[in-house]
């Protein structure tokens, strides 16, 4: 969708900001564009819809030369979401977000509908805020109504430039979140530019690393912090780059525990002779369906005890779907002083999948560094750990 071919930007000065610049973005993807300031990375994406124009090199959009098609028509089909938002203050929010479909000669009703049906989607209530100004709106507010404007006319790719960089960091988390679930359904070929490194791993498909002028490792954010190509790679995203890397290992199957399980209608006394004999601390309960519903220590009751495990079970507070990140995973715990969390499957009817311990969430993020050293699937590693801590 999107092609650098050997672009470079140099000033009268002498400045060279962006050297000899070749990569490319795939339909659909997002690439987070990450360096200090000063490093090239927002001439990089003004190149695209020709704010700055390149000294060399050549840049294509769909197939197409950018440098042979008219500035202005290039930019309306090319969302552009900048930090600062540029609202216009004398229009209303509803206004502001049909701007583009208006320059563009829709019909009025047609871009006044698709105003209000974006701003549906990044979460503003058109009844409610379409009449609305922008200085009658909070940061995060306004960032949306950026993010709806540069998605109205509906094209095909979306430049971003530290969108969220001005807002306070409970807000940015948030904005990001809608942003990721937005991507998910709108699918827009984006390259969007940030300095924080937690960010990019964040939102990118890839990451585009900047030194001074030049990309210094393009690849997936997985690898890019288990694998950092260059001292420079490694000194950017930090000696905590393991720690950031639990933000986009995802949790599998293949890394869960199988503890004792008992249901709802067993009878205690059942349920406490199994645990003693299989010399458990705990076990999961569940329903029926199989569903999680929470869990029972050992210990609960004497084995000659009446009633079921439904009047002793206790309710289960950590837990995650499967597929959650291992940062979360590892919040979670904290956050419910756990021992481990329960994963359920990913569809939320709550089927029981297994546990996630300390120990084997270790070993997972071992497995994840070590299977895209050895390009071979997760599972198919085996890491060397230390005894495994938390046991069942």
């Amino acid at each position: 969708m999107i092609r650098f071919e050997h672009v470079t930007k140099r000033y009268a000065d002498g400045t060279t900001a962006v050297d000899d610049l070749s990569f490319e973005v795939d339909e659909g993807e997002l690439v987070t564009l990450v360096g200090p300031s000063g490093c090239g990375k927002t001439t990089t994406m003004k190149m695209v819809n020709r704010l700055i124009e390149p000294t060399e090199g050549r840049i294509f959009l769909d197939g197409d030369d950018v440098s042979a098609i008219d500035p202005v028509q290039l930019r309306r089909r090319i969302g552009y979401v900048i930090q600062q938002v540029g609202l216009f203050p004398h229009k209303t929010v509803l206004e502001n977000t049909a701007t583009v479909p208006h320059l563009l000669r829709w019909k009025r009703g047609k871009g006044r509908e698709r105003a209000a049906e974006l701003l549906d989607l990044v979460g503003l209530d058109p009844s409610v805020y379409g009449d609305r100004y922008p200085d009658q709106l909070s940061g995060g507010q306004r960032q949306r109504v950026g993010v709806a404007r540069a998605l109205a006319a509906d094209p095909p790719v979306l430049l971003m430039d530290e969108p969220f960089g001005a807002v306070d960091p409970v807000v940015r988390e948030r904005l990001q979140n809608e942003f990721l679930k937005l991507q998910a359904q709108v699918r827009k070929t984006v390259l969007f530019v940030t300095h924080d490194i937690e960010e990019a791993v964040r939102l990118g498909d890839r990451i585009a690393v900047y030194g001074q002028g030049s990309i210094e490792q393009f690849d997936s954010p997985a690898t890019v912090l288990g694998a950092p190509a260059t001292p420079y790679v490694a000194d950017f995203v930090g000696a905590d780059r393991g720690l950031k890397r639990l933000s986009v290992t995802p949790i599998e199957e293949s890394d869960l525990d199988q503890p004792p399980v008992v249901h709802l209608d067993d009878p205690l006394s059942r349920a406490t002779e199994r645990l003693r004999a299989q010399g458990a601390r705990w076990a999961v309960v569940l329903d029926a369906d199989d569903h999680l519903h929470g869990w029972i220590p050992a210990g609960t009751a004497p084995t000659e005890a009446k009633g079921t495990v439904r009047e002793h079970a206790r309710r289960m507070e950590a837990w995650l779907p499967v597929g959650a990140p291992l940062k979360q995973a590892f919040a979670t715990m904290l956050q419910h002083d756990a021992g481990w969390i329960a994963v359920i499957d990913k569809e939320s009817t709550g089927r029981f999948l297994g546990v996630l311990t300390p120990a084997r969430l270790h070993e997972a993020l071992r497995r994840s560094i070590d299977a895209d050293a050895q390009d071979l699937p997760r599972a198919d590693v085996n890491v060397e750990t230390v005894a495994r801590a938390g046991s069942l």
